[in-house]
Formats: structure tokens, C-alpha cells, sequence
């Protein structure tokens, strides 16, 4: 017989059937489990999931991204600190630019979701992530924040939207880096939170980034959107 320990899962303990324990954490992000030969490792692991017996032929299943060598396609290692708030965005636009949606899906279930009638990708994307934050307002807990957009993650994570802001909005070659309305705002609201950015591969199966991509494009196609002003007034700007 074998003892399946959830450490986190929708339901945590031990079980001593997979198809029970799989229901505890298929789908669950970052969800961490392991198998044991005996329920005294098991009981360790959940006291302690960093706990491994070297005895043990237990196979390391945990769910959370693994170290290791990766393409610069592939997603960047992640190790998810306990217990943060998981939270998934997108966002994207019919034609882009063109009838547009952003959709927020947090692991607890909440959901959030908007559009506009005339927009862009980049700006649904961005919508989603501060809608997401605005939410937490006031959070304490770790924010883990996944985006399939890296215009988004690498704004952030690689400081291109406040070199940008320095610029005075401008990039390296002195064009104009485009939504500085939306950059601002998700500037202004990181400093309160404790939010990590991670990029996931967009349409690969990930239950929540799916979840988020129909929200935004079903409402993408709802009738009677109303107008994006910032995007608007860039445009008038811009001629």
C-alpha cells in the first residue's frame, strides 16, 4: 500500500488511493504532494514538505516548477513561497486592435472580467494584472501573479516600465512607449504588495490561463462595450 500526502492541495492529509489524493490537487496550482512506501514519511512530509528520505523510492511530484535547464521559450523556474495568493490574468483584443477582454481568475474561484469596444492586446493584458492587484489591496500575503503576456512579466520583472518612466515614456531609441497610462497605474500599486510576476505558456493546457482566456474573449464579443479612452486618446495623440 501506498500514502499519498497533499501538503497543499484543495484538500490536505493523507490518502491511500491515487484517484482520491489526484482529486485533491489536479488543477490545483502549486499544489504539493508526494508517495511513501509508510505513513510515518508521509506524516513527516506534511509537517515539513521539504522532508525527503534518501531510503524512500518515493518519486518527488510536486507540482510547483522544477530547476532546470530551459529554451528561452520555455518558462522561467519558479519556486512558490507558502501560502501565497495564486492569481491568473489575460487578456487580448479581436483584431488588435479591435473589440477587446481581460480576464482575472484567482484559485479560490473568484473571477473578474471587462472589455472594451476598440483596444489591444497589450492593453487587456495590463488591465488584467491591475484589476487583479486592485483587488488585493491591502493583501499581506505573497501575491504569485501569472501572465502569459512578457510584455507584461518583463515590464516588471526586467524594470523596462520604469526605465521607460525615467524616459520621461520614452524607449532606448527614443520612441514612445506605448501604454503609459496603464504602466503607471500598475506602478503605483506595487509598492503595497508583495507580488511576484511568472510567466506561463499561454494555450497549454494550465486549467486557470485557459479559464482566464475564455473570460476575455467571450467578453470580448459581448455587444455594447464601452469606449477605452487611454487608448483613444493615444491614438489622437499620436497624430
Amino acid at each position: 500500500m501506498k500514502f499519498y500526502a497533499v501538503a497543499r492541495g484543495r484538500k490536505t492529509g493523507i490518502f491511500t488511493s491515487w484517484s482520491e489524493a489526484e482529486r485533491q490537487v489536479k488543477g490545483f496550482a502549486g499544489a504539493r504532494f508526494k508517495s511513501f512506501k509508510t505513513k510515518q514519511e508521509a506524516l513527516a512530509f506534511l509537517e515539513d514538505p521539504s522532508y525527503i528520505n534518501s531510503a524512500s523510492s518515493t518519486k518527488d511530484i510536486d507540482c510547483a516548477p522544477k530547476k532546470k535547464k530551459t529554451t528561452q521559450h520555455q518558462t522561467a523556474t519558479y519556486e512558490y513561497p507558502e501560502n501565497a495568493v495564486m492569481v491568473y490574468t489575460d487578456g487580448g483584443a479581436i483584431g488588435n486592435p479591435g473589440p477587446g477582454g481581460y480576464g482575472v481568475v484567482f484559485e479560490t474561484g473568484e473571477t473578474f472580467s471587462g472589455g472594451f469596444n476598440l483596444t489591444t492586446n497589450n492593453r487587456m493584458e495590463l488591465l488584467a494584472v491591475i484589476v487583479a492587484l486592485e483587488a488585493l489591496e491591502g493583501e499581506a500575503r505573497p501575491i504569485c501573479l501569472h501572465s502569459d503576456s512578457r510584455y507584461v512579466v518583463n515590464g516588471i520583472t526586467k524594470n523596462w516600465a520604469k526605465t521607460w518612466k525615467k524616459k520621461g515614456w520614452k524607449k532606448a531609441d527614443g520612441s514612445p512607449a506605448m501604454n503609459p497610462d496603464l504602466w503607471q497605474h500598475l506602478l503605483d500599486l506595487l509598492p503595497s504588495l508583495d507580488v511576484r510576476f511568472i510567466w506561463v505558456k499561454g494555450h497549454a493546457g494550465n486549467p486557470l490561463n485557459e479559464a482566464c482566456d475564455h473570460l476575455a474573449n467571450s467578453t470580448a464579443r459581448m455587444p455594447g462595450l464601452p469606449d477605452d479612452t487611454g487608448y483613444l486618446k493615444s491614438r489622437i495623440d499620436s497624430d
